[in-house]
């Protein structure tokens, strides 16, 4: 059992790696394996609905190996996305990689374990934690909630430290997380996933 990490700030070690650090470390106390990717620094191309992805499974852009983070996703039991607050929301960059890695990964993702960590200095983690938490409502994903909202507050990641209640709220996220994938996982060994449905999209123009 296995859960990826994904830091989405442009600090490879600030306060977004410090809070996915607690939690990564729980899950790993938890008997669950744990890979971390940093999406970097570079510019992150936007999905520009093309559709290529359809036709190829995966993302026509490979600028930020959004594509070879698709292929631990698909292996993973769980996703945990980190991402700063940017202006009252997750910064640009993450939202772009979340949006081609969502769009572009065809796989099945139901029942993959989720959650959401959200940093900020001072305001904006509330709104910024339910931006996030959207991604796995639509691909069927349970959300391992916590003791508190999957925050924790600092300028450094020394700051972070002294935030004794979010790294609790951290460490609880990797408990329920790891007892989460467990059950599921017995589950599907038992009785396989729920039944799906064929999907269908509603125009409201002709009912198709």
């Amino acid at each position: 059992m296995k859960v990826l990490l994904i830091n989405g700030s442009p600090h490879p070690k600030g306060c977004t790696a410090r809070a996915l650090q607690e939690v990564s470390g729980t899950l790993e106390k938890n008997g669950i394996e744990t890979e971390t990717v940093w999406i970097g620094t570079g510019a992150v191309h936007g999905c520009i609905a093309c559709m290529s992805c359809r036709k190829t499974g995966k993302c026509v852009f490979n600028d930020d190996s959004v594509n070879a983070a698709a292929e631990k996703f698909r292996e993973a039991d769980g996703l945990v996305i980190g991402a700063p607050v940017h202006f009252g929301s997750a910064n640009g960059s993450m939202i772009s990689y979340l949006d081609r890695l969502f769009y572009s990964s065809g796989f099945d993702k139901r029942m993959k374990i989720g959650a959401s960590v959200v940093t900020c200095r001072r305001g904006g983690n509330s709104s910024t934690f339910d931006e996030l938490n959207k991604y796995f409502t639509i691909a069927q994903m349970p959300i391992a909630s916590s003791s508190y909202w999957n925050m924790v507050y600092g300028y450094t990641a020394e700051d972070v430290e002294k935030d004794l209640e979010g790294l609790e709220t951290m460490r609880v996220i990797g408990r329920n997380m790891a007892f989460l994938i467990k059950a599921v996982t017995a589950e599907k060994e038992k009785n396989g996933l729920p039944e799906a449905e064929e999907h269908h999209k509603t125009n409201f123009m002709d009912g198709k």
